[in-house]
């Protein structure tokens, strides 16, 4: 059947919680990070209760802390379609742990070797990268966009390849303007050149099924609290790669995949809320999934039955809400808009209207309880592409938006 938001917001405490003034707030900050419905809450909680330990004990709490790491890698390899949970990492969030990476690859480059980032990436897929070619005489080349869909010049990124290039990173789907990126086809020609190829997946994640195996890339990050999870950024790579790349650790740590990349002690009450939220997405698929997918089975299939699910109710409502803001007189919207190229973009929708600023329609749409961001997003470079100093309002749409909610938000903007 299809998916349903009336059915799943109960699940989620935090969006029936109402205002001062009685009225509902409509959380369309969803990039910035999502909510989290009650099993994920209770997870947490579930933790402190039964299994609050250090890993490695004897006695029942570890013991009880171990399943639930192992249980949650596993449930996070599935959810990637990755070959071992041995290849999942876990950590704060991506930004700290492509800092990591990018660290650890640094040590096998030379100086020369070239590293190519995009104008459209969050810069978490872009700081980690310039810095080490800064640090290590490295050089940079830049990939451009098509600014008037916001779509990659892949043109650019053809000529940035050459025998030197040794890392290509690329986003999976834009923070900024919802454009979805080729990435298989991005790591093919990553490879072709001998690189290795590593995606940023933090914006995909919610709305689109990922498979590492059919993308063929080196590195994957993605953040759970983006996908209704806990505040916690994961890390998937080839475990050839996890065991072998020069990873920076403290000695009496495990030199071994994925442990030696986990430092220090992890917040485990929120390892055991990620896999409370995989637990919600595998209920998603078995409530609302139907999808054909013969190439998976069990859990993997109702996971990518979810995604499916939902991202074909989140189109639906971003079809609406483009199409609704570009009938607004004055207002602008950035990205692919033409509805036969909708599955090249997820529902994160930027835009801007004539004689206000970012931030004063932001503010405005917050006075009445409407939540969106305004500015950049940490995307500046996309933001100078478009000649937007002021960076544009981004409204990001979720699983438990609806289009009564959608409607508006358009009547609210239309009438700033």
């Amino acid at each position: 059947m299809s998916f349903h938001a009336d059915e799943i917001r109960p699940l989620f405490p935090s969006i029936n919680v109402p205002a001062e003034d009685g009225t509902l707030p409509i959380f369309l900050d969803n990039p910035a990070g999502t909510q989290v419905p009650r099993s994920v809450m209770e997870a947490v909680t579930e933790y402190y209760l039964s299994m609050n330990a250090n890993s490695g004990g004897h006695y029942a709490t570890s013991r009880r802390n171990d399943e639930m790491v192992a249980a949650t890698r596993e449930s996070m390899a599935d959810f990637l379609n990755a070959v071992s949970p041995n290849e999942i990492v876990i950590g704060p969030n991506m930004t700290t742990l492509n800092f990591a990476l990018s660290r650890a690859l640094a040590r096998t480059l030379a100086p020369g070797d070239e590293i190519v980032v995009t104008r459209m990436d969050h810069d978490a897929n872009v700081s980690p990268w310039t810095l080490i070619a800064r640090d290590c005489d490295l050089e940079l080349k830049w990939v451009d966009i098509h600014a008037a869909d916001c779509t990659l010049d892949m043109g650019s990124l053809e000529e940035a390849l050459t025998e030197r290039t040794k890392v290509v990173a690329t986003a999976h789907a834009s923070n900024a303007v919802g454009t979805i990126n080729p990435v298989k086809q991005i790591a093919g020609m990553a490879h072709a050149v001998g690189a290795w190829h590593v995606v940023d997946a933090v914006q995909s994640a919610p709305h689109v099924p990922i498979d590492v195996a059919e993308i063929g890339c080196d590195f994957l990050l993605c953040s759970s609290y983006k996908f209704y999870g806990p505040h916690l950024g994961i890390m998937w790579g080839r475990e050839d790669l996890l065991n072998t790349l020069p990873a920076y650790k403290v000695r009496p740590a495990k030199d071994v995949a994925p442990n030696r990349w986990e430092n220090g002690t992890p917040s485990y009450e929120t390892w055991n809320g990620l896999r409370a939220c995989l637990e919600f997405w595998q209920f998603i698929g078995e409530r609302f999934g139907d999808a054909h997918l013969p190439q998976y089975q069990g859990v993997r299939l109702q996971l990518k039955r979810a995604l499916h699910a939902v991202s074909a109710y989140e189109r639906a409502l971003a079809v609406q809400l483009i199409e609704g803001l570009r009938a607004i007189n004055g207002v602008k919207v950035a990205g692919i808009v033409d509805g036969e190229r909708y599955a090249w973009r997820v529902p994160t929708v930027a835009m801007v209207k004539d004689g206000k600023t970012p931030d004063e329609i932001a503010a405005a749409l917050a006075e009445q309880h409407v939540y969106v961001w305004s500015g950049n997003y940490y995307a500046p470079e996309i933001m100078q592409r478009l000649n937007r100093p002021e960076g544009m309002v981004r409204i990001g749409i979720g699983q438990y938006n609806t289009r009564a909610e959608i409607e508006r938000v358009l009547n609210l903007i239309e009438a700033i």
